[in-house]
C-alpha cells in the first residue's frame, strides 16, 4: 500500500470569532435605545469629506467580515477591525494630494489608547499630523493641519485585549488634483488578469484590476508567485502602483512582455515596504506583471490593486474581445435516439478511419443521454466516442463499441489513437471487445457484461489503459502483453502475459508478481479524472472533476468537481492562428480543440491558473519552425487532456513544457495534470524534437500518456526522426500513472526531481541504432529506458517493464533497462526486461542487478524489489 502523499501547506488562518461579539451587540443595542432620547447635533466638519468610498488598506483584518473598506463606506453598521497585536494601521488613498483639516474617528469598543494620524505623498514615507497616548475611544473629531494623498491611523497601544476597530474613518479638507502619480492613462483596470496561483476562489487575479480596493488577489504561500495583466496591445508604461494588503513582497520585480512568455525587468527590489507603492518605470509591452520572489510574511502575496499607467498603443484585436462558445465543427457528430441511420454514419467513418494510421481525419462521436439499441460502433484511428450525460449510465448502448484488428491480419499492436468515454455498454453477446495498443484510453465506462482486450484472432496485442470504469463481468486480457487499470471496479480478471498493474481497483487480482504477473496497489495516491463534455439541457458544458487522494473505485455517479459552460471556452477550429489562441487564453478563456490538425508558428501559452485545454477527436497540434507546441506556466491546476502533438520538420527543443525551467512553486493542493496527451515524432512524416515532454512544475500528475518516436510509417530512421528524450522530469512530487514511452535515442525517461513516483511503465528501447557504438553511454552499453539521476534521494516505482528489439543489429547488448542511485529512499517494485525474439539482449534489469535475457524465448527477467 502506498504511503500517503505529502499534504498541502496549511491554509492561511482567519481569526476565530470573538466571544465578545454577543456582549458588544447587547451593549450597542442599549446605547442605541438611549440615544433615541438625546437630541442630535450635526458635526461641523472643516472642509469636504474626501475619504468616503476611496481605496482603503490595513495592516491586517480580524476576518473577512471586517475589511478596511468598511471604515470608509459611510455605513456606521460596518467596521474595520485588526488582528489583536500592536502596532496596526488603517489608511485611505485620497487619489491625489489634498489639504487635510479634520479627521473623524468613530471607534467601536476596541479602540486605541495610543495612536497617531499620519499623512504621506507616496504611501511609504509618513509625517505625523496628530499623536496621543490617552485616546478616549468613542467618537473623536481631530483638527489637523497637513497635506498628503495618503492618510492613516497608526495605533501603537490598544485599549482592550482585542484589535483596533473603527466603524468609520473620515478625512475632511480641500481636494487636490486627480491625475495619476506620474501622469499617464490608467491602462490596466478591467483588463484580463492571470496569476501563478490563487489562495482561494474569493481572491482571483481579476480582483486586483477591478478598481475596487475592497477586493484583492492573493496567492498560495510559496515563492515565487506572479500576477500579470494583458493591456490588449503594446503600450508605453510610465508608472505602476501596487496597493499591497498586509501580505506583501519583500523582494519582487515588475516586468513587461510583448508575448506573455519572454519578460524584461523594468523594476527590481529586495527591500519592498508594502503599503502603497508608486513606481516610476520606463518600458513597453502588452503584458505587465509583478513577480514576487521573497514574501514579507508567512502568507502568500496579496494585492488590493495593481495599476499600470502609461500611453496606450494600438489594438491587436480590432474585432473586440474574443467570444467563447460556438459550434463544434463538421467532424463532431452528435446523435440522439431519434437520429436516423446512426449505424450508417458509424460505418462510413470507420471505413475511412480503420487503417488510416497516419491520416488527417479526426472525429468525435457524441451520444446524447438516452438508450440506443442494435448498434455496433467500430472505432478506428483518431476517433473518440463519448456519452453526453453527466454520468456514464445516462447514455445506454445496447450493442457494442468495438476495436478489432482485421485491418492488420489480427495483429492489434498498432491499434493506437482512439478512445471511449462516459457511457454504458450492454454487449450484444455478453462481452465487449476492446483490442487496443497504446494511446487508446477506456475511461468512465460501465460495461454491463464482460470485456475482451484481445483481437478476435487472439493475435498479438500491446495495450492499454482503463480508468474510472466499472466492468460488471470479467476482463480477459488474453494476448495483451501489459495493461494498467486505475480507480475502477471489475468482476474478475482472467490472466496476464508480462505486466498487469492495478491501483485503486475493486475486484483486482491479488499481488503476485512475477507469477502471476500482477502488481496490485490498494489505492491510487493522487488522481483526478479527465475533463469531459456533457449536455445540461440544451447547453454544452465541460465537467472538471476534482482531485482525489488515495482513491478506490469509480468517481461516479457523484463525481465532485466544477462545471464550466462552453461560453468560457475558445472553440478552436483548424486554420486558426496560434496568436488568436493565445489572445483568447490571455483574455481568460479556456481552450477547446475541435477535431482536426492545427499548425502553430508560436507556442500555445497557457498562463492562467485552472485553465482547461481539451481536445476532441484526438485533435493534433503541429509546431512549425522549431517552436514548442504548448507551454504551461508554473501555475495551479491547469488541465491538459485529449490531444496529440506531432513534431514538425524543424527540430523543436521541447514539444510540451509544463512549467518553465527553474519552476519552484508548490501545487500539491491543486496540481496541473496531463491526461490522454500523446506525443509523436515521425510516422506521419519526418519530425524532430530534442525532448518530447519536460515537466518542471512541482506536483504535476501525468495520467496516461504515450510518447513515441516512431519505429514505422513515413519519415522514420535513426537520423530521419531524431529525438533524444521522451520525458524529462525536473519538478518535485510528480506522479505518473500509466506511462508509455518508446524508442528515444537516449533516455526514454530521465527523472531529476525529488519524490517522483510512477505506477506502471511500458517501454520499448529504440529499434534502430545501427550498431553498439551508436548507443554507447560513456562506459555503459546503452541508455537506460528509465533513468533516475544520481542526485535524487527519494523515488519510487511499481510495475515497470522495458523491451528490446534491435532490428538493425541484433548483436547489441543493453547493460540494463533501469538505472537509479543506490539510496534507501529510491525504491522499485516489480521490474522486468524482455528481449523480443532474441533481437538484442539486456545484461541486467536495474543497474547490475537481475538476470540477463538470453536466446529467443521472449521470457522476462525480473526483479521484485530494489534495492
Amino acid at each position: 500500500m502506498l504511503a500517503p502523499p505529502t499534504g498541502p501547506p496549511a491554509p492561511r488562518p482567519t481569526a476565530p470569532a470573538n466571544l465578545r461579539n454577543t456582549a458588544v451587540a447587547v451593549i450597542t443595542a442599549l446605547i442605541a435605545s438611549l440615544l433615541l432620547f438625546i437630541p442630535s447635533h450635526s458635526a461641523h466638519a472643516a472642509g469636504t469629506l474626501l475619504s468616503q468610498g476611496k481605496a482603503a488598506t490595513a495592516s491586517s483584518t480580524e476576518n473577512g467580515g471586517t475589511p478596511a473598506a468598511a471604515a470608509v463606506d459611510g455605513n456606521t453598521g460596518t467596521r474595520w477591525s485588526s488582528a489583536a497585536a500592536d502596532p496596526q494601521w488603517l489608511q485611505v488613498d485620497l487619489g491625489a494630494t489634498a489639504t487635510i483639516s479634520q479627521i473623524a474617528l468613530n471607534w467601536e469598543t476596541a479602540s486605541a489608547k495610543a495612536f497617531k494620524i499620519q499623512v504621506s505623498d507616496n504611501g511609504t514615507t509618513w509625517t505625523d499630523a496628530y499623536s496621543t497616548t490617552t485616546g478616549p475611544g468613542g467618537n473623536q473629531t481631530l483638527d489637523v493641519n497637513a497635506a498628503g494623498r495618503y492618510v492613516r491611523m497608526y495605533g501603537t497601544v490598544r485599549a482592550t485585549g482585542y484589535g483596533y476597530s473603527l466603524w468609520e474613518f473620515q478625512v475632511f479638507g480641500t481636494p487636490g488634483g486627480t491625475t495619476p502619480p506620474t501622469g499617464g492613462t490608467l491602462l490596466s483596470q478591467g483588463k484580463a488578469a492571470t496569476a501563478s496561483s490563487t489562495e482561494n476562489a474569493g481572491t482571483p487575479a481579476a480582483s486586483a484590476v477591478d478598481g475596487n480596493a475592497g477586493t484583492r488577489w492573493s496567492s498560495t504561500a510559496t515563492d515565487p508567485q506572479w500576477l500579470q495583466v494583458d493591456l490588449g496591445a503594446t503600450a508605453t508604461i510610465s508608472s505602476v502602483t501596487l496597493n499591497w494588503e498586509a501580505a506583501y513582497a519583500k523582494a519582487f520585480k515588475v516586468q513587461t512582455s510583448d508575448n506573455g512568455s519572454t519578460w524584461t525587468d523594468v523594476y527590481s527590489t529586495s527591500t519592498g515596504t508594502g503599503g502603497n507603492q508608486t513606481l516610476n518605470v520606463t518600458g513597453t509591452g502588452r503584458y505587465v506583471r509583478v513577480y514576487g520572489t521573497v514574501r514579507a510574511t508567512v502568507y502568500g502575496y496579496s494585492l488590493w490593486e495593481f495599476q499600470v499607467y502609461g500611453t496606450p498603443g494600438g489594438t491587436t484585436d480590432p474585432g473586440g474581445p474574443i467570444e467563447g462558445g460556438g459550434d463544434l465543427g463538421p467532424n463532431v457528430k452528435v446523435f440522439d435516439p431519434s437520429t436516423p441511420n446512426i449505424q450508417g454514419t458509424l460505418d462510413q467513418i470507420f471505413t475511412q478511419q480503420e487503417s488510416a494510421q497516419f491520416g488527417t481525419g479526426r472525429y468525435q462521436l457524441f451520444f446524447k443521454p438516452g438508450t440506443y439499441s442494435g448498434l455496433n460502433a467500430q472505432i478506428g484511428f483518431y476517433t473518440s466516442i463519448s456519452g453526453l450525460g453527466l454520468n456514464p449510465d445516462d447514455t445506454q448502448i445496447n450493442g457494442d463499441i468495438t476495436v478489432d484488428a482485421g485491418w492488420m491480419a489480427g495483429n492489434a499492436t498498432q491499434n493506437f489513437w482512439r478512445s471511449a468515454e462516459n457511457l454504458a455498454i450492454t454487449p450484444s453477446n455478453g462481452t465487449d471487445r476492446w483490442a487496443v495498443a497504446q494511446a487508446a484510453p477506456f475511461r468512465r465506462i460501465h460495461v454491463k457484461g464482460g470485456l475482451n482486450l484481445a483481437p478476435a484472432s487472439y493475435g498479438w496485442a500491446s495495450g492499454g489503459y482503463i480508468a474510472d470504469s466499472k466492468i460488471d463481468g470479467t476482463v480477459g486480457p488474453y494476448s495483451q502483453q501489459q495493461w494498467y487499470t486505475r480507480d475502477s471496479s471489475v468482476g474478475g480478471w482472467t490472466n496476464g502475459v508480462w505486466n498487469m498493474v492495478f491501483s485503486g481497483v475493486q475486484g483486482a487480482p491479488a499481488q503476485g508478481f512475477p507469477n502471476p504477473v500482477y502488481t496490485t496497489l490498494a489505492t491510487t495516491p493522487v488522481s483526478r479524472e479527465k475533463p469531459y463534455m456533457y449536455l445540461d439541457g440544451n447547453d454544452y458544458k465541460v465537467f472538471v472533476p476534482s482531485k482525489r487522494v488515495n482513491a478506490v473505485g469509480t468517481s461516479w455517479p457523484n463525481t465532485p468537481g466544477t462545471s464550466l459552460p462552453l461560453s468560457q471556452f475558445y472553440v478552436a477550429k483548424p486554420g486558426v492562428s496560434a496568436a488568436t489562441i493565445n489572445a483568447a487564453l490571455a483574455q481568460g478563456l479556456n481552450l477547446l480543440f475541435t477535431p482536426g490538425v492545427y499548425h502553430v508558428d508560436q507556442a500555445i501559452n497557457v498562463t492562467r491558473a485552472n485553465t482547461v485545454v481539451l481536445g476532441l477527436g484526438l485533435a493534433t497540434v503541429v509546431p512549425d519552425n522549431g517552436v514548442t507546441a504548448v507551454k504551461v506556466a508554473d501555475v495551479d491546476g491547469v488541465k491538459l487532456a485529449g490531444f496529440l502533438i506531432d513534431a514538425g520538420t524543424v527540430n523543436s527543443p521541447v514539444l510540451l513544457q509544463i512549467g518553465p525551467a527553474g519552476s519552484s512553486a508548490g501545487h500539491a493542493a491543486n496540481p496541473t495534470s496531463m491526461q490522454d496527451v500523446f506525443v509523436r515524432i515521425g510516422g506521419a512524416g519526418p519530425g524532430q524534437a530534442t525532448t518530447a515532454v519536460e515537466v518542471n512544475s512541482n506536483d504535476t500528475i501525468i495520467d496516461h500518456t504515450w510518447l513515441w518516436r516512431a519505429d514505422h510509417g513515413a519519415g522514420v530512421g535513426w537520423n530521419t526522426n531524431p529525438s533524444d528524450y521522451g520525458l524529462k522530469v525536473n519538478g518535485a512530487n510528480v506522479l505518473a500513472t500509466g506511462l508509455f514511452v518508446e524508442h528515444f535515442k537516449k533516455y526514454d525517461v530521465e527523472w531529476s526531481g525529488e519524490n517522483g513516483r510512477t505506477i506502471f511503465f511500458q517501454n520499448e528501447i529504440a529499434y534502430d541504432p545501427p550498431n553498439q557504438a551508436a548507443i554507447q553511454n560513456g562506459s555503459i552499453r546503452g541508455f537506460a529506458a528509465y533513468k533516475v539521476d544520481d542526485n535524487v534521494t527519494t523515488h519510487e516505482g511499481w510495475g515497470l517493464g522495458s523491451y528490446c528489439n534491435f532490428t538493425a543489429d541484433p548483436t547489441i547488448v543493453q547493460d540494463h533497462g533501469f538505472e537509479a542511485p543506490n539510496k534507501p529512499g529510491v525504491k522499485f517494485h516489480d521490474l522486468l526486461v524482455v528481449s523480443l525474439g532474441g533481437m538484442g539482449q539486456y545484461a541486467h534489469v536495474i543497474n547490475d542487478i537481475g538476470s540477463p535475457t538470453s536466446g529467443t524465448s521472449t521470457v522476462p527477467s525480473t526483479v521484485t524489489s530494489y534495492p
